[in-house]
């Protein structure tokens, strides 16, 4: 049978991970024309013999290193041919007949580009997960957010979000997306390694007329942070660095850009300043380094922004003109509904 959906795992020394939650993916997506795929970055465990030896009806692609988030993505989703593709992160535990809804979402949607389903914390079901939650969305700054996480609070899942919704981005730990529409515009930009680059996809599918969303219809459940704590500064050096870049290959005019990187620099110098104050000078070095990457990088990005600002047709949905920042330590906003 022709695959339809095909369920790829990107794992890199997960094999802990690949053993928790494997099993339950393969069982809870046993669909017909569903295929599930482990796409190994280089491991040095023995992840790939695990896959081999417990579960060898999955499918295994063995990448001879470990290429990152993005480009291990992009080199595993060569190998593949399916009308959609799910990015699934090695932590993630996907309820009961997870798939059905996003399948037939998409198929009567075909506008719809990606979607996502509600992620909940895997440690505590009764809350959202931080990486995703109920879609996201961007400020003007490039900070994200989502329904039911802002900054740091993340909510209690009382039904609030169930609604399918069109969003900004979807999250990269359960990407539900057309590979037509991944490779049409480029799949993620490896350049990334790791971190934004999913948002970075979503905003050249907005621009380009095409729709995320959120069906929390469906809801999976994931550890998170499973590679790098969130408090990790390589993890605050990625997300500084990356933010900045994925603005300047997206926002549509020179002016906007202008004042946004004006902006972004005191509020870096200030998030700099707030990680000294509370010891974590590592962390305040690593925004100080984001920023000296991105200036070294941002001559290699001119052409794609180019590229995308010819592309784009439309201003993506869910990227709002105000800032994050203020609503939530200024104006106290704590849960997505209060903005």
């Amino acid at each position: 049978m022709k695959t339809r959906v095909a369920i790829v795992i990107l794992n890199w020394n997960g094999r802990d991970m690949l053993r928790r939650f494997l099993p339950t993916v393969v069982q809870r997506s046993a669909e017909p024309g569903v295929a599930v795929i482990v796409a190994d970055n280089g491991s040095t465990d023995d992840s790939c013999d695990l896959v081999r030896r417990e579960h060898p009806a999955v499918g295994l692609i063995a990448l001879d290193r470990n290429y990152g988030f993005a480009e291990g993505y992009n080199r595993a989703l060569s190998a593949v041919e399916a009308e959609y593709v799910v990015l699934l992160n090695s932590d993630v535990e996907p309820d009961a007949d997870w798939l059905r809804p996003l399948i037939a979402y998409m198929d009567v949607h075909p506008e719809a580009a990606a979607c996502q389903p509600k992620l909940l914390s895997h440690a505590d079901p009764t809350r959202y997960e931080y990486a995703g939650a109920c879609g996201g969305y961007i400020d003007r700054y490039g900070y994200p957010y989502c329904r039911g996480r802002l900054m740091s609070s993340v909510e209690e899942d009382h039904g609030q979000y169930d609604d399918p919704a069109q969003v900004m981005w979807a999250s990269g730990a359960a990407l539900f997306i057309r590979l037509a529409d991944y490779r049409a515009v480029g799949g993620l930009d490896a350049r990334f390694f790791a971190h934004m680059e999913e948002i970075d996809l979503c905003w050249r599918l907005g621009a380009r007329g095409r729709r995320v969303v959120c069906i929390p219809k469906s809801s999976v459940r994931h550890v998170g942070a499973a590679t790098l704590t969130r408090d990790n500064p390589r993890k605050t050096l990625l997300n500084f660095r990356n933010s900045l870049l994925m603005l300047y290959k997206n926002l549509p005019t020179e002016r906007e850009l202008r004042h946004v990187m004006r902006v972004r620099r005191l509020l870096d110098l200030v998030a700099a300043i707030v990680f000294l104050l509370r010891g974590q000078w590592r962390s305040a070095w690593a925004v100080m380094q984001a920023r000296r990457e991105f200036r070294r990088l941002r001559p290699t990005f001119e052409a794609d922004r180019q590229e995308n600002l010819r592309l784009s047709t439309t201003s993506p949905y869910g990227r709002t003109t105000t800032s994050l920042l203020y609503a939530y330590y200024i104006r106290r906003r704590r849960t997505f509904s209060a903005l």
